[in-house]
């Protein structure tokens, strides 16, 4: 699914929310009303081929059950009303609204030519860190980092997103983010993904002993589900994320990295497929 921002027409953008659900999860019209708090199941299927027009009402029940957040929850109203307007005029200050939010929250889709940037937590800590220390030196940078990490190394770092694009370098010398996100293309990019994410995993582990309980958030629960709870758990999971990912945005005098990993995993295999056997 394409980011918000790539949509100008949010009847598009509905139908290939549920198509991307019902692709991953055993999801249907009927249960995204019900989490959009419609009592038919055919409302929302009307509104995704353009039959239907989603109300000021409507539309923040449809923020909620797509677990929308932070500027994709502003994106889509602005989206909303400029796919809703009666004419030119009217459209105009939310397509101005839409065009300012795309901009000022671009998100870089790394391919396969930057696939470096996955190896190890040190490009997307460095990503973070140049814009927020103007001026310093590696040799600086080096040392706000909790994991070891040389001088040469953050100027290598550096170096890789600056030539890839992560980050710009102004006429003073400040790094600048070119994007204010950055996703993994889909296309063949799992295993580089897959990497850091057990690193930032590993990592993890380590600052349950390396950090005091009130520097860091950690905590567990074990949990008896079937697929379709899995599911609805995984959703809420992504939806959180979303929310996280809006307050950090949201965030004008950040002074620290933090790393959120959110996992979900099986400790058995299914009890009913091990009767079969």
């Amino acid at each position: 699914m394409k980011q918000i921002t790539e949509y100008k027409d949010y009847h598009s953008l509905i139908k290939d929310f549920y198509e991307e659900q019902k692709r991953t999860s055993y999801f249907s019209w009927r249960e995204f009303a019900k989490l959009a708090g419609f009592s038919s199941p055919t409302y929302l299927r009307l509104v995704s081929e353009g039959k239907s027009n989603l109300s000021r009402v409507t539309m923040n029940r449809m923020i909620s059950a797509m677990g929308l957040a932070g500027y994709e929850a502003d994106y889509f109203k602005a989206m909303v009303n400029f796919c809703n307007a009666k004419d030119d005029s009217a459209k105009m200050p939310f397509w101005k609204e839409m065009r300012k939010i795309a901009i000022e929250y671009k998100v870089r889709v790394v391919d396969k030519e930057a696939v470096e940037y996955f190896d190890g937590w040190k490009n997307p800590v460095i990503r973070e860190l140049a814009p927020m220390m103007k001026g310093a030196t590696p040799g600086q940078m080096a040392k706000a980092c909790c994991n070891e990490i040389s001088a040469a190394d953050v100027a290598s770092s550096l170096d890789f997103l600056t030539k890839v694009g992560f980050l710009r370098k102004d006429a003073s010398g400040a790094y600048r983010q070119t994007e204010k996100n950055v996703v993994a293309s889909k296309d063949g990019m799992a295993y580089a993904v897959h990497a850091l994410q057990k690193n930032m995993i590993s990592l993890g582990g380590e600052s349950v002993e390396r950090f005091d309980a009130k520097t860091r958030s950690i905590s567990s629960v074990t949990l008896t589900v079937n697929r379709k709870g899995y599911e609805r758990i995984a959703r809420e999971i992504d939806d959180f994320r979303k929310r996280i990912v809006a307050i950090a945005a949201d965030t004008n005098d950040a002074d620290q990295i933090y790393q959120m990993n959110l996992q979900l995993f099986p400790l058995t295999w299914k009890i009913k497929e091990l009767k079969e056997d």
